[in-house]
C-alpha cells in the first residue's frame, strides 16, 4: 500500500511504503528464537521483541518466544521508562501457561522495576524500588513452592535481590526500618 505524505507550504511530496508483516515459517521457529536470544545478549531489545513477536504469530503460546520476549520488555526500561512495556510485560506474563512460569517472571518484571526505581536516585525512589522487592520476592516465594527441585531459577533470584539490597546503603537502611 502506498501513502502519500505532504502538506504545508512544502511543494515536494514523500512517498512513503506502508508494508505488511510476513510471516515466519514454523521450521524458522527454531533459529529464529535463537537470534532473538542473540539480539538480546547484544543489548538489542526493540530487535528481540520483533523477533519474539514474529515467533508468536506462528505459535502463540510458544513458551521461550515468551519468556525472552518479557526480557525484552523488561529490557527496555532503560531505553523508555516503565511504560507502555512494564505493562506489556506483565501481559505476556499473564499469557504463559504454567503456574510455575507466571510466578518467576512476575517476580523478575517487578525485581527489574525495582532496580529501574532505584536507579532514579531520588529519595522517594529509594521506598518504591524497596516495595518492588518485596513484591517480587513475594513472587519468588510463590515459585519456589511450587517449582520442581532441579529448577532453583527462583532461588537465584530471591538471592540476587537479597544481595542487590544488602549491598545498597539506602535500600538497606530501609530494609533495617522495616523490621
Amino acid at each position: 500500500m502506498r501513502k502519500m505524505i505532504g502538506g504545508g507550504d512544502q511543494p515536494k511530496k514523500m512517498e512513503v511504503y506502508m508494508r505488511e508483516l510476513k510471516t515466519l515459517t514454523p521450521e524458522a521457529v527454531p533459529s529464529a528464537l535463537e537470534k532473538a536470544k542473540q539480539y538480546r545478549l547484544l543489548g538489542e531489545p526493540y530487535e528481540t521483541e520483533s523477533i519474539c513477536m514474529d515467533i508468536l504469530e506462528v505459535d502463540p503460546h510458544h513458551r521461550e518466544a515468551l519468556s525472552t520476549l518479557v526480557l525484552a520488555l523488561t529490557d527496555k526500561f532503560a531505553y523508555v521508562g516503565l511504560q507502555p512495556s512494564f505493562d506489556q510485560a506483565m501481559d505476556v506474563v499473564s499469557r504463559l501457561e504454567a503456574a510455575y512460569d507466571k510466578s518467576y517472571y512476575t517476580g523478575l518484571v517487578y525485581e527489574r522495576r525495582a532496580k529501574f526505581h532505584f536507579r532514579q536516585g531520588e529519595p522517594e525512589a529509594v521506598a518504591t524500588a524497596y516495595a518492588w522487592f518485596a513484591k517480587a520476592m513475594d513472587a519468588y516465594d510463590q515459585a519456589i513452592s511450587g517449582g520442581a527441585v532441579d529448577n532453583q531459577d527462583a532461588v537465584l533470584r530471591w538471592n540476587s535481590c537479597v544481595r542487590f539490597i544488602e549491598s545498597h546503603q539506602a535500600l538497606k537502611s530501609f530494609d533495617a526500618g522495616q523490621g
